[in-house]
């Protein structure tokens, strides 16, 4: 079989095959995708804006194909899916609206006579890496950004989710972009170390796990490469104090079981001060429990299978081993096939390896604290920062802890509010950049100082 297939998660099915490149092929790439930024970032912003908007069009219109694509290459549920086809197209449209904003000059009060500002420019070819949770989303948060400042994109997606790399790419070309601007390539790991390490290319965005993040990034150093993380998280979701704890169970359970617990700023690790505990254990593992398991297509299914048979297995490996080492497992905990359901854990301790892993799956370790003090100090002991979520009745105590949680970003009172404007992204081994919003449009960008006296 080949590296690039796609296998149906619910079925087991090989659907389709597709060819890995050749060794020309990838020179081709690289050299449609520089010859693509001569006459990319030469066109005026509101060309490419309105390109990228024709791109982000053409999303919604195929919006049924791209979702089906999606379940069929990772299981999500037909519902996800489609609410991602529509969350990247506004997040490529929301480039498009903003392109003068993010490409214009940014004038500098200078202390002696005359001008200076801050020109913004293409670096040149980018090469993004890129994983199979969320198909769509995820090309089109680094995509997006880029192709407005000027740059040019080789984008090479999971192996596992060729048939999205494919309709992609034919969707920036049915936009009217440019020979070169955005090129999908079907690339072995040897082959993106090629990638990176040519001269014509600026730059690499990975979004994957810790171990790929760690060896691009140290691969982008050697060639004195930029390069963005966005790596795996273990969000904690902080419980304080709450006038409806029925509707704070149902945000944890949401923000658990999204995308059937296969997203990096999942809600992983639920922190509960003790006056709290007793009864939110109990509501969040029924409610764990009760959520469907079922073929993604089916109207009702909360969880499909998760994206492979190998997934489930891992999963499978680190549940067993926390109990293993002592954990309770309150709920679920036992997969059938590629399927695994809501399964909770407790009375985890430092000394467990799942105290620090992340459980990449429906799966989350609810923990009793006593205090702010304590839910803090826990929610910081790991090496991820991604994102974190508080809920409390207090402002006061909401802003206090968000000063605190060592992460990227912190939602209060709320869970699944991501939105093309803000900005998303980690600390610690959870990344090194920002995407989303106009921040992830500074990341690969020559920041140039035009000064004149």
């Amino acid at each position: 079989m080949s590296d690039y297939a796609v296998v149906d998660p619910a079925t087991g099915e090989t659907v389709a095959e597709y060819d890995t490149f050749t060794d020309e092929q990838i020179q081709d790439a690289i050299a449609r995708a520089a010859e693509g930024h001569r006459t990319w970032s030469a066109l005026p912003v509101a060309e490419r804006a309105e390109a990228v908007r024709r791109a982000a069009q053409l999303h919604r219109d195929r919006r049924d194909d791209l979702a089906a694509i999606a379940v069929r290459e990772m299981g999500k549920p037909l519902e996800a899916a489609l609410g991602e086809v529509d969350f990247a197209a506004d997040i490529i449209e929301y480039y498009a609206d903003n392109a003068e904003a993010i490409t214009g000059d940014q004038p500098i009060d200078i202390l002696g006579e005359g001008s200076a500002v801050i020109r913004r420019s293409s670096l040149g070819v980018l090469f993004g890496i890129m994983p199979w949770n969320f198909p769509t989303y995820q090309v089109a948060r680094f995509a997006g950004p880029n192709l407005i400042v000027g740059n040019t994109i080789i984008l090479k997606h999971a192996p596992q989710c060729p048939e999205s790399a494919a309709a992609i790419e034919q969707i920036f070309r049915d936009a009217g972009l440019p020979e070169g601007a955005y090129v999908n390539v079907y690339a072995t790991n040897e082959q993106s170390a090629t990638i990176i390490a040519d001269p014509r290319v600026q730059g690499v965005s990975v979004t994957g796990s810790e171990r790929a993040g760690s060896a691009v990034a140290a691969l982008a150093g050697q060639h004195l490469k930029k390069v963005a993380l966005e790596l795996g998280g273990s969000d904690p979701f902080i419980v304080l104090s709450a006038d409806d704890l029925d509707q704070v169970v149902q945000a944890a359970v949401d923000a658990r079981l999204d995308n059937n617990g296969q997203a990096c700023n999942g809600a992983k690790r639920f922190i509960v001060v003790d006056g709290l505990y007793e009864e939110f254990l109990t509501k969040f593992a029924a409610a764990m429990d009760a959520a469907k398991v079922g073929h993604p297509l089916e109207e009702d299914t909360v969880l499909g299978p998760l994206s492979s048979l190998a997934a489930a297995e891992r999963l499978q490996e680190q549940v067993d081993r926390a109990v293993e080492q002592g954990a309770r497992l309150v709920v679920g905990g036992t997969r059938d096939g590629a399927y695994f359901p809501g399964t909770v854990l407790t009375d985890v301790t430092p000394e467990m390896d799942v105290y620090r892993e992340e459980l990449f799956g429906p799966a989350g370790v609810v923990y009793r604290v006593a205090d702010e003090e304590e839910a803090v100090r826990l929610a910081n002991d790991t090496p991820f920062g991604l994102g974190s979520y508080v809920f409390t009745t207090d402002a006061e105590q909401a802003q206090r802890v968000a000063d605190r949680i060592e992460a990227g970003m912190v939602y209060v009172n709320v869970v699944l509010a991501d939105s093309p404007e803000l900005p998303f992204g980690g600390v610690k081994r959870s990344g090194t950049s920002r995407e989303l919003g106009l921040l992830a449009a500074d990341e690969f960008v020559n920041k140039k100082l035009i000064r004149i006296g």
